[in-house]
């Protein structure tokens, strides 16, 4: 399938990633931009200096509404969703019956209803997912149709808060709503860089006039998929149906952060969500682990790229990169991967094959590069 294929959906911003020179490629069945002219490690240190516009309209939005959507979603994820406060956002974790992870996503409570944004590869199914699951509980509305921009970067705040005053009050994961040429928009400070930033829903036909007039702003220049995937694996962040799929649980992927107090065992409302028995027994260490999701340095400057092998020192295979490229913030090739716990151990050593030739590896602590969200 290429980029110019017909079966290809086209994002709001579509001529303009055109008029500005991006290289267009197919991603979750649209035409994305993977990069501008400019290239991709430009983009990457320029969000982490300044502030980068991403396009992230083939994510999915999907509105729950009713007075029983938050109890019916939390039935769905070992997360607090009951709990959670006006505007605030939330990280999730859909789960299949076994534990699996069918998708990774975010919520926010807005009041009137819970935004939910899905990956844009798994929005159709997460749909009917939904709707087959608690559709009789809360309706289920689709928004597909409206857009999503991520501003990230350091200056992402000076260059939105010319536009959309107010934001600058917004902490990490709250939102608000705001209006822009007659347009209703909804912001949340949040992201997938780890640099502090915003992500902005609005409507399709709003969407390129204020893609335009956050490019005007000095601090901003486009960025494509191919730095937003250097920065979110420079950041520790998971890429769903790489790092994380049907066949992994929250607590080999190391996500049990994501799983609060008030869902575990000794909790008010423990359990009750798809995989709980299997996943709180392996949160309380009654289930053993046969891998684990680590982080990886290697230790010469050749970049591993995912499904590459891993061996221990006798030639044994003993997992396989999830996600690897050159960091180039870190300015050395990094990795995720997975690998039985007694090798997930920092500093634990093993060998990448690259091309038959064995590239030492290293485990090392994420995120590679710090978290700076802006937390009050």
């Amino acid at each position: 399938m290429s980029a110019t294929d017909p079966e290809l959906q086209r994002t709001p911003l579509h001529a303009l990633h055109l008029e500005l020179g991006a290289r267009m490629v197919p991603f979750a069945r649209y035409h994305m931009p993977v990069q501008y002219p400019a290239g991709l490690m430009a983009e990457h240190q320029h969000t982490r200096q300044g502030a980068s516009l991403f396009d992230v309209s083939h994510m999915g939005q999907i509105r729950l509404l009713g007075a029983q959507a938050a109890a019916a979603f939390e039935s769905l994820m070992p997360v607090d969703v009951i709990g959670l406060g006006l505007h605030r956002q939330r990280y999730g974790l859909l789960l299949a019956d076994d534990g699996g992870i069918l998708d990774d996503l975010m919520f926010v409570n807005r009041g009137a209803d819970l935004l939910v944004i899905v990956n844009g590869a798994c929005k159709s199914a997460d749909l009917a997912h939904l709707q087959a699951r608690i559709g009789q509980r809360c309706t289920v509305e689709p928004q597909f149709d409206r857009a999503l921009l991520a501003l990230q970067g350091p200056q992402a705040v000076t260059a939105l808060a010319r536009l959309l005053p107010g934001v600058e009050k917004l902490v990490f994961m709250t939102g608000m709503p705001a209006q822009w040429g007659g347009a209703e928009l909804y912001i949340t400070r949040s992201g997938y860089t780890g640099e502090d930033g915003f992500e902005i829903s609005l409507p399709e036909h709003a969407a390129e006039a204020f893609a335009r007039a956050l490019l005007d702003q000095g601090e901003v220049k486009p960025a494509g998929l191919g730095a937003r995937n250097s920065l979110r694996l420079e950041a520790g962040l998971c890429l769903y149906g790489q790092d994380i799929d049907t066949t992994t649980t929250p607590i080999e992927a190391g996500l049990q952060w994501a799983i609060p107090k008030v869902r575990r065992s000794a909790g008010a409302r423990a359990g009750g969500f798809p995989g709980a028995h299997r996943v709180l027994a392996q949160l309380e260490a009654n289930e053993p682990l046969q891998r684990l999701r680590v982080g990886l340095s290697a230790l010469e400057r050749v970049p591993v790229r995912e499904h590459t092998e891993l061996q221990d020192d006798s030639g044994r295979a003993v997992g396989e990169v999830t996600s690897g490229l050159l960091g180039p913030s870190v300015n050395r090739p990094i990795a995720m991967a997975y690998l039985p716990p007694g090798l997930a151990g920092l500093g634990t050593r093993v060998n990448a094959i690259v091309r038959g030739k064995a590239v030492p590896m290293q485990v090392s602590s994420l995120p590679f590069v710090p978290h700076r969200y802006r937390r009050g």
